[in-house]
């Protein structure tokens, strides 16, 4: 048994790994060598960020299991794989406080009128401008996985009306108000005053997020990204903050990353941007490292995976999540 990695591992994770599994070779292959060894991996564990030969490694035959490292799984779904009988499992719910914490962050400092401040502080002015408040908002969410069900529970404390799309809509949790089928986007748009994205990348929410929807929401919208940049046009993003109609956006993420230095958004005034650091905790390898260890218990003995993926859908179904909420 071969089990490759692809995530920033030290002694201590290995060796639990090993623990699990005395018998396999371990291979800590990182971004550097990812590429060579994935070919022959009967397990990999990891979020490859640089290009890898997933079309050479499904026609080997070899790899039966792929565990994520990354909630969202645009970097492994590749069509030989989803067409494969490799099993798939994600990161779901591993990331979802430290996601919920970085939403916060941006979401209160576009209400509360952060940048105005930050560039007035800049020029030692102490003058008052508007803000906007989160208690008591009507919030909708966009995909409710692990991330969009933490994001919902601690943001139900702020008194908000929690709205939310999913696919399996049958599972609402009792912290959301009302949870309409995945193809309910426009209606749900028009229902609230902040739209949070949770969703994954995927041929479905792909773009979906153009000028025609920004402009579903009112006025004084707000607009938070903390899934994938591509979700949104995000030329269209520039031109409807530039208009005025929405009050601000908040984005972890980008259509390209980095986001070249040359980019509108840059100088959008009340926008918020982060360098895709929602998944950044202390203990992050380390909680990576459990739910690999604890899947690959289960996988030893044949006992059901923790998130396991429908491959055409791109995420885990509710019941497989990891609930961190």
């Amino acid at each position: 048994m071969r089990i490759v990695l692809c995530y920033p591992v030290e002694a201590r994770h290995l060796a639990s790994i090993q623990s699990v599994w005395p018998e396999a070779e371990i291979i800590d292959a990182g971004q550097e060598r990812i590429a060579g060894e994935l070919p022959e991996a009967d397990i990999y564990c990891g979020h490859a960020k640089v290009s890898v030969p997933w079309d050479e490694t499904v026609s080997r035959g070899r790899l039966r299991w792929i565990q994520s490292s990354a909630a969202g799984l645009d970097h492994c779904l590749v069509p030989s794989v989803v067409a494969s009988d490799i099993t798939v499992t994600s990161a779901s719910g591993v990331l979802a406080k430290q996601v919920a914490d970085q939403t916060l962050a941006l979401l209160l400092g576009v209400l509360r009128n952060l940048p105005t401040f930050f560039h007035a502080q800049q020029k030692h002015e102490f003058i008052r401008r508007p803000t906007r408040d989160l208690h008591g908002a009507r919030v909708g969410i966009i995909g409710l996985g692990g991330n969009g069900r933490r994001l919902a529970r601690v943001l139900k404390a702020f008194d908000a009306t929690i709205y939310a799309t999913d696919w399996f809509p049958e599972h609402a949790p009792p912290f959301v108000d009302e949870v309409l089928p995945a193809d309910a986007v426009d209606e749900l748009i028009s229902r609230v005053d902040i739209l949070i994205l949770a969703a994954p990348l995927t041929e479905h929410t792909r773009h979906m997020i153009d000028a025609r929807r920004l402009k579903l929401l009112p006025p004084d919208g707000v607009l938070v990204n903390v899934a994938r940049g591509p979700l949104v046009v995000e030329r269209d993003l520039v031109e409807v903050l530039t208009s005025g109609h929405l009050w601000g956006a908040g984005l972890d993420v980008t259509e390209e990353e980095p986001l070249p230095t040359d980019s509108p958004l840059w100088d959008v005034p009340n926008v918020i941007i982060t360098p895709h650091v929602g998944g950044q905790r202390k203990s992050r390898i380390d909680d990576m490292t459990e739910l690999f260890c604890e899947n690959l218990r289960r996988y030893r003995v044949g006992k059901p995976l923790i998130n396991l993926v429908d491959k055409r859908l791109g995420f885990p179904e509710p019941g497989a999540i990891l609930d961190q909420a």
